[in-house]
């Protein structure tokens, strides 16, 4: 996998298993993984969030 792998929303919300208005619900209230914005518009999320968001999920789980 590519260190700087970056994920299309799409694939993102396939990969945590939500809607899409769940995700940014979570997004609003700052508890999503950090995303970045293209010229074009379009929305990606770095591989490397991605997991750190996963991380601090489990840990929150976890204590």
């Amino acid at each position: 996998m590519a260190k700087n792998q970056s994920l299309t929303l799409p694939e993102v919300l396939q990969e945590i298993r939500m809607s899409r208005a769940a995700f940014y619900r979570m997004r609003a209230r700052g508890e999503a993984p950090k995303l970045s914005r293209l010229p074009n518009g379009q929305i990606r999320v770095h591989r490397r969030d991605l997991d750190a968001w996963w991380a601090r999920c489990e840990d929150r789980a976890t204590a």
